[in-house]
């Protein structure tokens, strides 16, 4: 390492302030403009800019001095250890937040990095006994932090930083696309534009002669409301090819370091998400035994069972070309469904709308284990368009879909090199002037 190099006390670095909550039952400090981060807002996102719940002025002036600047640096020290992000206009955490607001010889983006790495040490230095793992203000100021000058601290959190740019933008034009392929369905099949606009005398927009020739001119009565004349309600047990969960070993996975990955409800976010530290495995000689359970190119996944008792929150996933895994499975706690009458990208969004979750979400409610079974699930009515619709719409969701899977490969392998860097920069092992293991 650099003799320039530095050690320093996170308390020598700036001002520490550790955060609070305004009382709950003055419903007048909440709501406001003020983000107030807890532990769920820091979800991998080096910048957070807004968080769930907000603050009032009322509510900031009862906290003001917890008041965070942008460019404040927050880790969560109170039962998760580790999460990290940096604040991008003034904002306010809760007690289970420390935070640095770096002086002048610190660089905030590059203080992030190196937290990122202390999740593992702030919680060997913390315990003290008590039933969550807890990093005091105290000691969270007296961790130490290895720094090279201020110069080369900003060239190395602007190589990091670049690697977080290009997956933070992937995440954005994830978002984006999806919300097409969502609107889209939306228009088609929720509000029925293409159905209204020939019933108007007006040909649909942006669709192709061909394509709004496939869509009626006149509505009929069906038990879920008005429909397009034509189309049919069915349920999802009538179009399904493949419902089917999936097998743990006896005695669980928590044995486990290496094998097959095994996908849970936890990991059920959507499309092109997935937190590859909550991995779980099965050995392989288990996954060649197992005849029901392997994922397969854009499958759907449906969270199935667990929570709170009275509560059930179904989610939906899509996954594909070999996102999050080339071979992967699930457990016993979530649903892997097919359909060849409707395609796969017609099935993900109808079982992810709103309408269908809810009602997944009441039966799975009224169980004594929250959850929903085959039956629940085969019973739930939709509404069923022509073949021809549901492939035209499938090809051009399909494109959208494809393209937010090819960007969560990418950003996965974006992740992978900045955390083979990381460690390696923030030691000076290597030097961002000259990409070759710095001398002794």
């Amino acid at each position: 390492m650099a003799g320039e190099w530095e050690t320093k006390r996170i308390g020598d670095l700036g001002r520490v302030v550790t955060g609070k909550t305004p009382s709950t039952a003055v419903a007048e400090n909440f709501s406001g403009n003020y983000p107030f981060i807890t532990i769920p807002d820091m979800d991998g996102r080096r910048e957070i800019s807004a968080a769930a719940r907000t603050l009032s002025e009322q509510g900031a002036q009862s906290l003001r001095t917890c008041r965070l600047p942008a460019g404040a640096v927050m880790m969560s020290c109170i039962a998760t250890i580790g999460n990290c992000g940096i604040t991008t206009r003034p904002s306010f955490t809760n007690q289970q937040i420390n935070s640095l607001i770096c002086g002048d010889d610190a660089d905030p983006k590059f203080v992030y990095y190196c937290f990122s790495q202390l999740g593992h040490a702030l919680e060997a230095a913390g315990g003290g006994g008590s039933v969550y793992t807890n990093v005091s203000k105290s000691r969270f100021e007296e961790i130490e932090l290895t720094l090279p000058p201020l110069a080369e601290q900003k060239a190395i959190a602007a190589v990091l930083g670049a690697l977080d740019d290009k997956i933070e933008l992937n995440r954005r034009m994830n978002a984006t696309l999806e919300a097409m392929a969502r609107a889209l369905f939306q228009s088609w099949f929720v509000d029925f534009d293409p159905v209204r606009a020939k019933l108007d005398g007006r040909p649909p927009a942006a669709l192709d002669p061909a394509t709004a020739a496939l869509f009626p001119a006149s509505f009929q009565d069906s038990p879920l409301g008005h429909i397009p004349k034509g189309w049919e309600i069915g349920t999802l047990g009538s179009i399904l090819d493949v419902l089917e969960t999936g097998r743990r070993p006896k005695g669980g996975v928590g044995s486990y370091t290496s094998g097959v990955p095994s996908v849970g409800a936890e990991s059920i976010n959507g499309i092109g998400v997935f937190d590859y530290s909550k991995t779980k495995y099965i050995p392989l000689e288990f996954f060649e035994k197992t005849s029901s359970g392997r994922v397969a190119h854009f499958d759907v996944l449906l969270y199935k069972d667990g929570g709170k008792p009275g509560e059930f929150r179904p989610r939906v996933g899509l996954f594909g070309h070999d996102f999050p895994f080339k071979t992967f499975c699930i457990n016993e706690h979530v649903f892997r469904m097919r359909s060849v009458r409707t395609g796969q990208s017609f099935l993900f969004f109808t079982t992810s709308h709103q309408r269908v979750l809810d009602d997944f979400a009441n039966k799975g409610g009224k169980a004594a284990i929250p959850g929903i079974n085959q039956p629940d699930v085969k019973s739930t009515p939709i509404v069923l368009p022509s073949k021809g619709i549901t492939d035209a719409f499938n090809a051009r969701a399909d494109l959208l879909c494809d393209q937010i899977l090819h960007n969560a490969i990418q950003s996965r392998t974006l992740a992978t090199l900045r955390d083979t860097l990381l460690p390696k920069l923030l030691s000076g092992e290597l030097s961002v002037a000259n990409p070759q293991p710095a001398s002794a």
